[in-house]
């Protein structure tokens, strides 16, 4: 029970500051392209998911020496620094403000761009580290 509370402090830990990065990191996107678009949100799920595809080269499950590190960085950090659900309420506001336009533009650019930068992520670590 003991190990199993560390891995959740773990995760809190790095959710805590993944959750921290995103705001600013969108905070300064919005200010510098503006907030008719939620590229602040886009730019943190392509990052993250870039850096998630990389961290599954660099930190594979299968490896005993890394599972808190793997808790940390990728569940913790880069799940808190992702957000799905920041992208599905801009989605909808913009659905609401009827802009039909912008909300599947959203809707494309970031599963598209996502995949791509996990796959591109992953295919980078892998060139890099084997």
């Amino acid at each position: 029970m003991k190990i199993a509370a560390m891995k959740l402090a773990t995760v809190a830990a790095g959710g805590a500051l993944g959750a921290s990065l995103r705001y600013m990191a969108a905070a300064v996107t919005h200010s510098l392209m503006g907030e008719n678009f939620p590229y602040g949100t886009m730019m943190v799920n392509v990052l993250g998911s870039l850096i998630i595809g990389y961290m599954l080269v660099l930190l594979p499950d299968a490896e005993d020496s890394v599972p808190f590190l793997r808790l940390l960085l990728i569940t913790g950090v880069l799940g808190g620094f992702t957000t799905y659900s920041a992208f599905s309420i801009e989605t909808l506001q913009l659905l609401q403000d009827g802009h039909l336009n912008k909300a599947g533009l959203n809707v494309v650019l970031t599963l598209m761009l996502c995949f791509l930068a996990v796959w591109g992520g992953f295919l980078l670590g892998r060139g890099i580290h084997q």
